[in-house]
């Protein structure tokens, strides 16, 4: 029955759509972004490698991994400290430009094949993006905001990290997504510590019951996430899965603006549709050959 795992999935995409606002509260407590995710995926590294402890031997022997392990830390260290800063709406839309990054990379890393398709998403994903950044007193259409630049980093990365995990495919789940949770954990708390060295992040402040716990309800989530998407993502068809996924946005824009933190305008909402467009065009399954004999 496939309504259990389409359910699971969309558990998950709420939970990433909805982290902005827990985010921010813990950034309220004096805890930035980078800081939190460090703490967060600590906890969820922890949990999951202590059930599957072969997994960090496994991520040992395969020098792949590691590129899972960069590409999902930058992910997952961009997305959180752009939605925590900016226009919650704006950042997610620019972060779901991973069909046109994924495009060239697929080329670059698994051989495949450009389409016409697949040049179709392209278009569709660059003019999304040039309505959703085209500045209302006119110039280049490009990201204007530290937010911004964040949000098209973490869907560069995060179209790197998919694309490795699909090279990676003869790799366990629990090896994978250790992986993920590790890099969160490495290029979130270097990135931290060296800005907090320098000066422009603050440092941690001391523990407090509030943010603590709050820091670890999150992480909760993200583990409960993750087992969801796994639990769905090998019972669902892919595109299946990648299609109920992106109610990722849905949760993410309704949030956000029910609680003001992001505002619905004609060109969002024009760019976001084709960005949207090109995503489900990525998502669905390709027409078949017909099967000889």
């Amino acid at each position: 029955m496939a309504t259990w795992p389409a359910l699971a999935l969309t558990f998950n995409a709420g939970v990433w759509g909805l982290s902005w606002w827990p985010l921010r509260r813990l950034a309220d407590a004096g805890l930035h972004p980078l800081w939190a995710t460090t703490l967060v995926y600590v906890v969820a590294a922890l949990a999951i490698g202590a059930a599957r402890p072969a997994a960090w031997r496994e991520i040992a022997r395969h020098r792949s991994l590691w590129v899972v392990v960069l590409a999902s830390g930058t992910t997952n260290a961009a997305f959180n400290w752009a939605v925590t800063i900016g226009d919650v709406v704006r950042v997610v839309l620019l972060f779901y430009l991973m069909p046109l990054w994924a495009v060239g990379l697929a080329r670059l890393l698994l051989r495949e094949a450009l389409p016409p398709a697949a040049l179709v998403r392209v278009a569709l994903a660059l003019a999304g993006a040039m309505v959703v950044l085209w500045p209302s007193g006119g110039g280049w259409p490009l990201p204007r905001t530290l937010a911004e630049a964040l949000g098209v980093l973490g869907g560069f990365a995060f179209a790197l990290n998919n694309v490795m995990l699909r090279r990676e495919a003869a790799r366990s789940e629990a090896a994978r997504a250790v992986a993920m949770f590790a890099g969160g954990v490495l290029v979130a708390g270097a990135l931290a510590a060296a800005l907090t060295l320098g000066g422009l992040v603050p440092a941690p402040p001391a523990p407090r019951l509030p943010w603590v716990a709050g820091a670890l309800a999150l992480a909760a989530l993200f583990v409960a996430g993750n087992l969801a998407l796994q639990y769905g993502a090998a019972r669902l068809a892919a595109h299946a899965t990648a299609v109920v996924l992106l109610t990722e946005i849905v949760f993410a824009a309704l949030s956000a603006v029910a609680l003001g933190a992001a505002v619905l305008g004609a060109t969002t909402v024009a760019g976001g549709a084709l960005i949207v467009a090109a995503a489900v065009m990525a998502a669905w399954p390709g027409r078949r050959p017909p099967s000889g004999g």
